[in-house]
């Protein structure tokens, strides 16, 4: 028996709603580097980590704002009515989420950066330090070494 099906496959309307609402809440770093590449109007990238790991290095342009200080600064930092999205370290860390959830109470348009830093950096998209940016070399298990973007 197939460990695959042992459990059926979802009809194909519970799928489409299920993958639709996923795309609802998640963007990718690739989406989010071209928004950020062609300055997308009206998005805001916020890094919601601590400043030590903030400093260490983050995203270019996005906007640091810690998770336990979003309700109190958001207003200040986020234009109403952009769409906001949060990252935090990578794919073993809620943080991101914790962090949209702050902003979806606060009634902002929000998505999570699936991935979080560790694959932005792994992707080999500029990261920012006090240093300046630099780039590492895309690996090979995330993205094309050879291409722009993965065609996905």
């Amino acid at each position: 028996m197939s460990a695959v099906a042992a459990v059926p496959a979802a009809p194909s309307a519970a799928a489409v709603a299920h993958f639709a609402a996923r795309l609802s809440f998640e963007t990718d770093v690739s989406d989010v580097a071209a928004d950020l590449a062609a300055a997308v109007p009206g998005l805001v990238v916020v890094d919601s980590r601590s400043r030590a790991s903030w400093d260490q290095g983050h995203v270019p342009g996005a906007v640091h704002l810690p998770t336990a200080e979003i309700a109190a600064r958001a207003a200040g930092l986020i234009p109403r009515g952009a769409l906001v999205v949060t990252y935090c370290w990578g794919p073993g860390c809620n943080g991101a989420t914790r962090a949209a959830l702050e902003f979806a109470r606060l009634g902002h348009p929000v998505k999570e950066m699936i991935g979080g830093f560790e694959y932005w950096a792994r992707e080999g998209f500029p990261v920012e330090t006090a240093s300046g940016i630099t780039h590492r070399p895309a690996d090979a298990l995330t993205a094309p070494v050879a291409a722009v973007a993965c065609g996905c």
